[in-house]
């Protein structure tokens, strides 16, 4: 099975009833439940999630979340906050929401991730961090390495998002220890 990514921004910046979104909609030609697993088994979610997901209780609402990464002051706190297996997976993911929706579409699955924001500066940085996320979460639900690390594919998408979403969403960079700092922002 190829896996086809594209290089320009498929996320889309709105502004919902006052606060600003980066959604992405992406077909994954695999079933519904082998998704579920990449979403929620850390065996699978580890291969394209930025950080490691710990969790209290284990995943039911209102379990107490730590997002653990692996540099210096790149871990922090969140909840889950809905877990509808096998169609949502919603939580609080430090500051910002996420959203993770899942519809069976033929053999394969809709995948919709909304991340709700705290700033909308930083919305060109994740618009292109969660491309590249989804765009591995692919190569590995097919059994494939991405033939890019994803330094390399954050910086070929992100320019395609400061382009897209402007200014305005493009005034925060990358946080402190992220290993593509050295990228115009």
């Amino acid at each position: 099975m190829d896996v086809h990514t594209d290089d320009q921004a498929d996320g889309q910046l709105d502004e919902t009833g006052g606060q600003w979104q980066v959604r992405f909609e992406r077909r994954l030609a695999h079933p519904q439940d082998k998704v579920w697993r990449a979403l929620t088994e850390p065996a699978h979610r580890d291969a394209w999630f930025p950080q490691r997901i710990e969790a209290d209780g284990g995943w039911v609402a209102g379990a107490r979340l730590r997002f653990a990464g692996d540099s210096p002051g790149s871990s922090f706190d969140g909840e889950l906050l809905v877990c509808d297996p096998p169609r949502t997976l919603e939580m609080r993911w430090g500051k910002d929401i996420l959203r993770f929706e899942l519809a069976v579409d033929g053999d394969g699955t809709i995948l919709t991730l909304v991340n709700t924001l705290a700033e909308r500066g930083t919305a060109a940085r994740t618009g292109a961090g969660w491309h590249t996320c989804l765009d591995i979460l692919a190569y590995a639900l097919a059994g494939q390495v991405p033939p890019w690390t994803p330094e390399q594919r954050w910086r070929q998408v992100h320019p395609s998002y400061v382009s897209r979403f402007g200014p305005e969403a493009s005034a925060i960079g990358p946080p402190a220890g992220h290993p593509v700092l050295d990228t115009e922002s």
